[in-house]
């Protein structure tokens, strides 16, 4: 097994302000690493063993978003969704970003490998 990372996708066309974001891509991060502790035990001992490796990527649309949900879905990546509670600045139950992993690096680049840093 080589190296495992954590991805995050982050949605830009919503208009969040930065701390939105910041909050939107921690609750990725949580959310995507508790489901790989349940489901993929080695690979979350590895994470967090080597760093907790984390890259957050950004799309131009919830239709873009659901496109590389459906391939990280087809590869058999585990992928979580973050849904905004309506609280700030985005309507309730709004997608704003998904985790993919942590899982194999060679594995996740293949969803996400074209995707531009946020």
């Amino acid at each position: 097994m080589g190296s495992i990372k954590q991805v995050i996708v982050v949605r830009r066309d919503l208009g969040m302000g930065t701390g939105k974001i910041a909050a939107q891509v921690g609750h990725a991060c949580v959310l995507g690493a508790e489901h790989v502790r349940k489901s993929h035990r080695e690979w979350f001992e590895k994470w967090s063993e080597f760093g907790q490796e984390k890259v957050v990527l950004k799309v131009s649309s919830l239709q873009e978003l659901d496109e590389v949900k459906k391939h990280a879905i087809l590869l058999g990546l585990p992928w979580s969704e973050v849904t905004d509670a309506g609280h700030t600045q985005i309507e309730p139950g709004t997608v704003t970003c998904i985790s993919i992993g942590p899982a194999p690096e060679d594995q996740i680049d293949r969803v996400t490998g074209h995707l531009k840093l946020l």
